[in-house]
């Protein structure tokens, strides 16, 4: 119909292969952080505040992974040109790493043998490591891609 006004189209970015690592750690990340919060959570307390800081890093890391995931996702750091999201992203899981490291190294010291406390001090290990090796694929991934284009251009 002439004149008619073309219908918005979700246009999704395309999966590339250095992405797709970033991607796959990311989920990786999330299902441990969730197991670990789950498994803290449905577990007695033998220190209220222990777990409850353990329960609200991995709490705050999940929703940075999915936010970092949702503008990954639908292209948002193109329109949003004013932040360095390199940079950001691997502040972030600098900041959650830290902070996830300290939760975990706590909630293990205060598990006294209970098993889901146990559990849940593994999984916040575990996903201290996935955030190391997020660390390390983004930093990568962030100086090949400039380095490159300074010599190719």
């Amino acid at each position: 119909v002439a004149g008619a006004t073309p219908m918005p189209v979700l246009c999704l970015r395309p999966l590339v292969h250095r992405d797709f690592f970033r991607l796959y750690s990311s989920g990786q990340n999330s299902i441990s952080l969730l197991i670990g919060f789950i498994s803290v959570n449905n577990s007695p307390w033998t220190d209220y505040s222990a777990y409850s800081y353990f329960q609200i890093v991995t709490m705050c890391d999940l929703v940075m992974i999915l936010f970092f995931y949702i503008i990954h996702i639908f292209r948002i750091y193109r329109k949003l040109t004013c932040v360095s999201w390199p940079l950001a992203e691997f502040l972030h899981y600098l900041i959650g790493t830290i902070l996830l490291l300290i939760a975990s190294i706590v909630a293990a010291s205060k598990s006294y043998n209970l098993s889901g406390l146990v559990a849940g001090a593994t999984f916040g290990f575990l996903a201290t490591v996935l955030c190391v090796l997020s660390i390390w694929s983004s930093y990568k991934v962030s100086c090949i891609t400039q380095s490159t284009s300074k010599y190719h251009a």
